[in-house]
């Protein structure tokens, strides 16, 4: 049987649990990455050296890491943060060795591929793409976060919700995108921050149009909790609602894969404390934009509420296993 073609679309964080899972999958694996980040490492990389942030395809790079001494060591080289130094403290050292390659071999692609035959990835990672643009958004009273982590880490105003995002200036796809995007048999969308992580991807031209007309199963990883000034309120629907508005589309999602785990008490009051609440899950609402909710127990054990890479990639499986019916 020929193997399944799956797709991650979304940023960093995301992309990682889903990818982390899936890497040791049957499947031909790709993800496309947002090159929208602007905070911490990869935002002083991007501002120094005008390279395009390498923080989101580092740690994508780091889930497809192959199982061996040499990629274990790999991945923990990449995920190394410096503590100290004059000018290296808070770097990580992937998106200096990311930034290096480029410097090297003279462009975005190739140093991807060289850090990639580096880890012994099994995959492909891909930015949407080599535009350098800036991710705007604009709030219900009028006012305008300029950049990624603006909008991420906002402290101000987190009442007002988020009008809606664009890219400044308008960014053009990486062409091999659009090629996995019609090759696939499913295209995952999330987890990850919704208008930080999964929806610039979808505001790339020609993007949303492409997944619109691909055959692929398109399946939304619902996020756990949600986020202040970003997802206040959101209940299940209200992400695969805010999907269908980037993508342009009334066609309802195919799938929406939701934990059913219970939530720690002790976590959920600390979450609380920094005003993050679990997402519920209202079928009634789902039933209009999404064909299938799927649930399951999905939940990691740890000190923080986050999925459970194997489990959700054995969830996403079962879905892209299930037999296509006879019409």
């Amino acid at each position: 049987m020929k193997k399944k073609e799956v797709l991650v679309v979304g940023g960093g964080t995301g992309n990682h649990t889903t990818l982390t899972g899936l890497r040791n999958e049957d499947c031909n694996l790709s993800a496309v990455v947002a090159m929208t980040d602007s905070g911490g490492s990869s935002g002083r990389l991007r501002e120094e050296m005008g390279h395009l942030p390498p923080g989101d395809i580092r740690r994508c790079l780091m889930a497809l890491a192959a199982e061996t001494p040499q990629g274990n060591l790999m991945r923990r080289l990449f995920d190394y943060r410096f503590n100290s130094g004059n000018g290296l403290s808070g770097h990580n050292f992937g998106n200096l060795l990311l930034t290096v390659l480029t410097e090297i071999t003279g462009n975005t692609i190739s140093a991807i591929e060289e850090a990639s035959q580096l880890l012994g990835i099994r995959g492909r990672v891909l930015p949407v793409t080599l535009t350098h643009s800036t991710l705007v958004a604009r709030l219900e009273n009028g006012e305008e976060l300029s950049g990624e982590s603006a909008i991420d880490l906002r402290r101000h105003d987190l009442d007002v919700g988020i009008d809606y995002i664009r890219l400044d200036p308008k960014a053009y796809v990486y062409p091999p995108v659009l090629d996995a995007i019609e090759r696939a048999d499913a295209i995952i969308l999330g987890p990850g921050d919704i208008y930080t992580s999964v929806l610039p991807n979808l505001l790339v031209e020609d993007v949303a149009q492409a997944i619109n007309d691909s055959r692929a199963l398109k399946i939304h990883i619902c996020n756990l909790m949600t986020k202040p000034g970003e997802s206040d309120g959101f209940k299940a629907s209200s992400f695969v609602k805010l999907l269908m508005d980037y993508l342009g589309t009334g066609i309802p999602l195919d799938y929406l894969v939701f934990n059913d785990s219970p939530l720690p008490p002790r976590l959920l009051a600390r979450y609380a404390a920094d005003r993050q609440f679990p997402v519920e899950l209202d079928r009634e609402e789902c039933g209009p934009v999404v064909k299938e909710v799927v649930n399951g127990p999905l939940l990691a054990s740890g000190v923080y509420l986050r999925h459970d890479p194997a489990a959700l990639a054995r969830t996403i499986m079962e879905i892209v296993n299930r037999p296509v019916p006879v019409s």
